[in-house]
């Protein structure tokens, strides 16, 4: 029997914490980004996933991720229904995993990264969609969706070792390349498609409101990856050490890479270039932070920063409104990162000697996840479509969806004399 480890047990509800904090970061991140009349909405989207995500995890969300396998696709999701069996032993005991954990840490902490890969979504349609049809989708998204991708990749389905691709490599992603950030990423495109283009998309400015909300979502988010990465090691040891050095490097090379793309095309790096590169980097290095070296990380977070800078332009080329860039950001570096860990690994690595074979399996599995979110998101996307819709009036759209909805907003314009003057309203 492992006897418990109170250092690693602390550790790793620490990095839960710092988990479960990056999804407020996200709603602050998000929040600034879009315009004053419908920060609120975002920002509830955020939240609404906590909620939503929190009771389902309990309920069935665990089975299905870790229970055993139905078909390699999904873990049977009576299996451990309610965390049965999933808390103690027949003794009455603490179940203990094979780090010295008690197995409802790891419930919690794996419950984060499922609240936080919805919640990414939103991005994609921000402005215009009901909050109620938010929270149907949200429900069915992850059941059907992040569910079975974590048990392809982490609960020994098939996209793990013990999966048909095993035979070529074992696939690695070590914090979620493919479960959160391209699940996400292709969800994100999917929605962006289904739900339709927000009213003067190309044609009326749509800046960030408010940048300083976005720095600080920024902030946030790198602060809490430190517990989605280097929490991914299960211990505190050296493993999650090395993920938290590879975090910080790959982050930083792709805060550089986005701002002299900036530089060079438009003649100015930006403040919001500098926080998106940040998310960037952080999403190209979380398959890769227990795999590559402190010096791989450069040029994998550099490049990330580089080709998402370059992808978030691609929306006004092809026509689809993804409003907060979740598929040039988190589909194009989850992707990137999937992939570079077949050239940068460092035992399994094509530049390190290892062989096309680790290269060869990154990119089946990229490829997998991709169809599978892609079909689920467009099924699930379509129906609720057919059934009531996605939109808001366009009246309300036009007006604010924060107070249309909601019945509150962040901002208020008093009229004084011939002037007006701005102020916020704390509800």
């Amino acid at each position: 029997m492992v006897e418990l480890d109170t250092g690693a047990t602390a550790w790793m509800l620490v990095s839960a914490s710092l988990v479960l904090l990056m999804t407020p970061g996200l709603a602050l991140f998000y929040g600034g980004m879009v315009r004053g009349k419908s920060v609120l909405n975002m920002m509830m989207m955020s939240f609404s996933a906590i909620a939503v995500v929190g009771v389902i995890y309990v309920l069935w969300g665990w089975s299905m991720s870790y229970g055993s396998d139905v078909g390699g696709i999904f873990g049977n999701p009576f299996d451990q229904f309610g965390l049965s069996g999933a808390i103690y032993d027949s003794a009455g005991n603490f179940l203990i995993d094979d780090y010295g954990v008690p197995g409802i840490v790891g419930v919690g902490f794996q419950a984060t990264f499922a609240v936080i890969t919805v919640a990414l979504i939103s991005g994609a349609i921000a402005d215009r969609v009901k909050f109620g049809t938010w929270l149907v989708f949200v429900a069915l998204w992850v059941t059907l969706g992040y569910f079975p991708m974590a048990h392809m990749v982490w609960g020994g389905g098939l996209l793990s070792g013990d999966g048909p691709f095993g035979s070529i490599a074992t696939p690695i992603d070590f914090a979620g390349g493919t479960v959160v950030h391209i699940n996400a990423g292709v969800a994100g495109l999917v929605l962006a498609l289904v739900v339709g283009k927000r009213k003067g998309f190309g044609t009326e400015p749509m800046r960030p409101h408010n940048l300083p909300l976005v720095m600080l979502g920024a902030a946030l988010l790198w602060f809490g990856w430190f517990g989605f990465n280097a929490g991914s090691a299960f211990t505190a040891d050296g493993n999650a050490g090395l993920a938290w050095v590879n975090t910080t490097v790959a982050t930083s090379a792709a805060m550089l890479g986005w701002l002299l793309v900036e530089r060079l095309r438009d003649g100015h790096a930006t403040s919001l270039g500098a926080a998106s590169g940040v998310v960037a980097g952080l999403v190209a290095i979380t398959p890769a932070a227990g795999s590559v070296s402190p010096i791989g990380a450069i040029p994998l977070g550099a490049i990330a920063g580089v080709l998402s800078a370059l992808a978030v332009g691609l929306k006004y080329k092809l026509g689809y409104d993804d409003s907060l860039d979740v598929v040039g950001v988190h589909l194009v570096s989850g992707l990137w990162g999937t992939v570079a860990i077949g050239f940068l690994a460092t035992e399994t690595g094509l530049f390190y000697g290892g062989g096309a074979a680790q290269l060869a399996v990154q990119v089946i599995i990229a490829v997998v996840a991709v169809i599978f979110s892609g079909v689920v998101t467009a099924v699930i996307a379509l129906a609720i479509k057919a059934a009531g819709g996605w939109r808001v009036t366009p009246e309300n759209e036009v007006a604010g969806i924060d107070l249309a909805v909601h019945g509150e907003t962040a901002y208020e314009t008093i009229t004084q004399g011939s002037g007006s003057v701005i102020r916020e309203v704390r509800a």
